[in-house]
């Protein structure tokens, strides 16, 4: 596929558009905040100041764009600072993202590190946040860019609040977000910009072997039957717009009414209530005989750019330290998917600690849940490796 080089440089990436303050809380208020939706505040040390940035980028064809994020500072006496890059779990929303999002949970992770004495990025990734467009979910080479460049753009805004970024990056990520932290890691071990240096790498219950592992899991039937729905939805229109033929018409792959629907569903523009509403609980009512077949043999584009998402486990080798995070019974994000990726850094010399997140629910979900409960053991290893 001809896409764009995480390591092409050009002139405006990373540059700042806009920048906006969005808040301010103390210490306490970190803690009462986070409690709300039952994130870890062990660690927090110091209120903290947020931040949405609008930023210069390149969308799936190298086109120039802008893309946001959110940028939390903690409120201590330390001038120099360094980062966590934290990449966000799927929304299908533009409002729901990092930088827009009026919860918790779309801010939470960002803010937690923050608060421990990190800076955290949360880049929004294309067409969510305030970037133009659809989102080109589960597309690894584009969201490493976005976070990439959001790194860019918080080193630029940082003077402003006398601050320095010192170089020095933790990568971290949750579900989505867990396969573009793998590949933030490796673009920036490969000297993506000599200004950062990766210090460790940790996703939390990433779908990294799609092909391998989700795949066969949705098709059996292992996991949960409406996400499996959403998922393949949204994988099928979304990776048709970036490299096409995948379909011609949804109505090859999608049963009425589904097919006249679907590409709205995920055009970044429905609330997620809204489309789960208008899905099918199964991916019998959802999918066409074509539709089963290109899940269960995937060819030509389809094929590829599966490939192409499993590199973050397969075509590189971390030197940092690393750890992967999963929780046993993950009903979206097989773990498998944790297993395989493993195996696949094992082959290549890589001894790779794999850990149990421990039992943890978020809205009933174990996937959700381990999140928060991955993200409080991961900001105490950053903690120690600093």
């Amino acid at each position: 596929m001809d896409r764009p080089s995480v390591t092409h440089r050009q002139p405006a990436r990373g540059h700042l558009v806009s920048a906006a303050h969005l808040g301010t809380m103390s210490a306490g208020e970190v803690r009462a905040w986070l409690a709300t939706e039952d994130f870890d505040d062990a660690s927090v040390r110091y209120g903290v100041d947020t931040y949405r940035l609008v930023y210069r980028t390149i969308d799936t064809r190298g086109r120039e764009t802008t893309a946001s994020g959110l940028l939390v500072l903690p409120r201590n006496r330390d001038r120099r600072l360094a980062t966590v890059s934290y990449t966000h779990g799927t929304t299908s929303y533009k409002a729901d993202a990092p930088s827009m999002a009026d919860d918790v949970w779309g801010p939470g992770a960002a803010v937690t590190y923050a608060a421990a004495g990190f800076a955290a990025t949360a880049p929004d990734y294309l067409g969510l946040g305030q970037s133009p467009g659809a989102h080109p979910w589960k597309d690894v080479p584009s969201e490493t860019i976005a976070s990439l460049d959001m790194l860019r753009a918080a080193r630029h805004f940082a003077p402003r609040t006398g601050r320095t970024l010192d170089g020095r990056v933790f990568v971290t990520g949750f579900s989505q977000g867990a396969s573009t932290a793998l590949g933030l890691a490796r673009a920036l071990q490969d000297g993506a910009d000599p200004r950062f240096r990766l210090r460790a790498v940790a996703p939390i219950s990433g779908a990294y072997d799609f092909r391998g592992a989700e795949l066969p899991a949705l098709l059996n039937g292992d996991l949960d039957a409406k996400m499996s729905v959403a998922y393949v939805s949204y994988l099928l229109t979304s990776w048709n717009r970036v490299h096409g033929g995948i379909y011609t018409s949804p109505s090859e792959l999608f049963q009425d009414p589904y097919a006249g629907r679907v590409e709205k569903y995920f055009d970044s523009t429905t609330p997620g209530p809204v489309m789960l509403k208008g899905l099918p609980g199964t991916l019998g009512e959802l999918l066409t005989p074509r539709g089963f077949e290109v899940l269960r043999d995937p060819s030509g584009t389809f094929a590829e750019a599966l490939r192409v998402d499993a590199e973050v486990c397969t075509a590189w080798t971390p030197r940092v330290p690393i750890r992967l995070y999963k929780m046993a019974g993950d009903e979206q994000a097989t773990t498998a998917n944790t297993d395989h990726c493993a195996a696949r850094l094992r082959e290549r010399g890589v001894d790779v600690p794999v850990i149990d997140t421990g039992d943890r629910l978020y809205g009933g979900s174990r996937h959700l849940g381990s999140n928060l409960a991955g993200t409080a053991r991961i900001v105490r290893w950053f903690s120690e490796l600093r």
